[in-house]
């Protein structure tokens, strides 16, 4: 019986104290992990639209304190997606923002498949979706390229009813590019792909938003043949020529008062607690107002909210305020709570962000909400606020990290604005 005993301890000590296959490193030690769990490291997947399209990207997954998570990888970005849950062969990732989740089954460990589906507020979008374990490269790369295309480039975008004049910003080594494009409402963040022969591929995913942009390369100052796909049905033509001098309409101009004898705004909202709040709080007099029209939905008032949030934590004990406006795919008190709550949790806002209670779709948005302006162009759009009360610059869009020197320059200009103002 003793050796019995002695026995079943040894066997209890190799399970339990010896690394083997069922657990896996972390920081802090080893952590169980189960069958079903996914390969760990970098992956490749494809969003595929109805039309056969496929729209890809690559994430990494990893294990954090023992806990399943993603990092969604577009060029210098890492997105982390941490609501990641298993069941059997089955795994559900809810993406932090834009109302989206992946509903998934493990084929193995190295391979899904299932859905995207999207919530656009008053109907869902399904996508057929697949991962496979261990490709880092986007697109595969069948010829060396033919040309560098690093630079600035005047792009032209024509869809069904309407076109837009943008910039295209890449860097280019070997075949791998990655870059931009700025229009006069923000840019499309970070987009990451190859140039393969005379082709260049580019994608990025970001949890709502899914593009993928295709050309042929005339030579190194021309692009055509373009075609741009966004989400499951939107596709666009572009074509695109070389131009270091190409300019956007100046952000300052694209957004003005309906009455220019007029400069001050009436609204009042409700913030997340049910407090109604207006610019004639005693707790705004004699300071500096900045108002960010925004949305959960909206991929550059993400990039501001993640400038402005840390911002305004530095700059608070001076004469400053920041209030945010949000325009949700709903009315609803009750799912725009829902929609901005994991939007402020993760980017840590401490300013107000009020209910503005109108649909972003609704055409009458701006004449709902803030009359004294003509039109929100886009979002986001900021309105900056004298210590009179008075509106002395309203900026349409905005130019986020993606944009390298478009940012730094960003950054620059608002922090002068702010201490100008400030100084009055």
């Amino acid at each position: 019986m003793l050796n019995f005993f002695r026995s079943l301890f040894a066997v209890l000590l190799f399970v339990f104290i010896l690394p083997n296959p069922s657990f896996a490193k972390t920081d802090s030690g080893y952590a169980v992990r189960r069958k079903s769990m996914l390969s760990i490291g970098i992956w490749r997947g494809e969003i595929i639209r109805p039309d056969g399209k496929t729209i890809v990207f690559n994430f990494q997954t990893k294990l954090r304190s023992g806990k399943l998570t993603i990092y969604v990888v577009n060029g210098a970005e890492r997105l982390l997606v941490n609501d990641v849950r298993e069941n059997a062969d089955s795994l559900y990732i809810h993406m932090p923002f834009y109302d989206s989740y992946f509903a998934l089954r493990l084929v193995n460990s190295k391979y899904l498949q299932g859905d995207w589906i999207k919530n656009y507020g008053d109907h869902l979008v399904t996508m057929r979706f697949s991962a496979e374990f261990n490709v880092s490269q986007r697109f595969p790369v069948y010829q060396a390229p033919l040309f560098n295309i690093s630079g600035r480039w005047s792009v032209h975008f024509k869809g069904t009813n309407d076109s837009t004049e943008s910039i295209g910003e890449f860097t280019q080594s070997g075949s791998h590019i990655a870059g931009t494009f700025l229009t006069i409402t923000g840019d499309y963040r970070y987009l990451e792909g190859v140039v393969s022969g005379d082709t260049l591929k580019l994608s990025t995913f970001d949890g709502g938003h899914a593009y993928y942009f295709t050309s042929k390369i005339l030579d190194s100052t021309k692009m055509t043949e373009g075609f741009y796909y966004a989400g499951a049905v939107s596709v666009e033509t572009w074509v695109a020529e070389k131009n270091p001098q190409a300019k956007l309409p100046d952000e300052f101009s694209q957004t003005q008062l309906r009455n220019s004898d007029n400069a001050k705004l009436h609204f009042r909202f409700p913030d997340l607690n049910g407090h109604m709040i207006s610019l004639k709080d005693p707790a705004l007099r004699n300071k500096v107002v900045i108002i960010q029209i925004l949305g959960s939905w909206c991929p550059n008032c993400m990039d501001e909210t993640r400038f402005l949030a840390p911002w305004y934590i530095q700059n608070k004990s001076r004469p400053i305020a920041i209030i945010g406006l949000a325009y949700e795919r709903t009315t609803s008190f009750a799912n725009t709570i829902r929609l901005l709550q994991p939007f402020i949790t993760r980017f840590h806002v401490t300013y107000p962000i009020l209910a503005t209670g109108v649909s972003v779709d609704d055409s009458l948005r701006t004449e709902k909400t803030i009359p004294e302006i003509q039109k929100i162009i886009g979002f986001p759009t900021t309105i900056f606020i004298d210590k009179k009360g008075d509106v002395r610059k309203i900026e349409t869009g905005f130019n986020g990290p993606g944009t390298c020197e478009h940012y730094e320059t960003f950054k620059k200009e608002f922090n002068e604005l702010i201490n100008a103002l400030v100084n009055e």
